[in-house]
């Protein structure tokens, strides 16, 4: 019978992306300020040298962080959205998955925070762009106009980033269940167009 790799061991074992996902989720609990080199080797049980086996620097790091959240943006939303065939179906699925995305808002509400850090400021750029350009794609789909299909897709947008910044940021009274499923009901009705 073999035994288990002693912890430190498996720990001196880390991925690059082992790294990146404790700096995400440190971004979450904490905001990218602090995402540092020593703290996260604490958290994950290991020296800094491990970090430097992967990683340059520390914009290193938030730059793989930043990328695996996008990433896991297209693979686990848009990506599975495909498969929907009705385009009023999907764009309400989409109104759904992202209501519950409640991780994924607060990653993007913390960096909403440091938009003018040199590696947050083009993620947040692309990230932006690619949900306009998905959402006005999504809106041609169902009939619009490319015009009417633009504006819809902006203040779609907005209402999102509003919702965010009002609830995370602002800090407003958070909505009961019931109270949140009403509201993204009535997001989903007043902005997705009826047949």
């Amino acid at each position: 019978m073999t035994s288990a790799a002693p912890k430190s061991e498996r720990n001196n074992r880390l991925s690059a992306n082992d790294w990146a996902q404790a700096a995400l989720d440190l971004i979450a609990e904490e905001g990218v300020h602090a995402v540092a080199v020593e703290p996260l080797a604490r958290r994950l049980g290991v020296t800094k040298g491990s970090f430097y086996w992967h990683f340059p620097s520390r914009d290193a790091l938030l730059r793989a962080a930043l990328e695996r959240w996008e990433q896991v943006e297209l693979d686990e939303v848009f990506a599975q959205l495909e498969a929907i065939v009705d385009p009023r179906q999907r764009m309400r699925e989409l109104f759904r998955r992202v209501a519950h995305e409640v991780r994924s808002h607060v990653i993007y509400s913390e960096l909403l925070k440091t938009l003018d850090h040199p590696v947050v400021q083009p993620v947040m750029q692309r990230v932006s762009k690619r949900r306009l350009d998905y959402l006005m794609l999504a809106f041609r789909q169902v009939g619009m106009p490319r015009g009417e299909a633009q504006h819809r897709a902006h203040l779609t947008y907005a209402a999102y980033v509003g919702f965010l910044q009002l609830s995370l940021q602002l800090g407003q009274p958070r909505l009961q269940h019931a109270e949140f499923e009403a509201y993204v009901d009535h997001v989903m009705a007043t902005l997705i167009p009826r047949e």
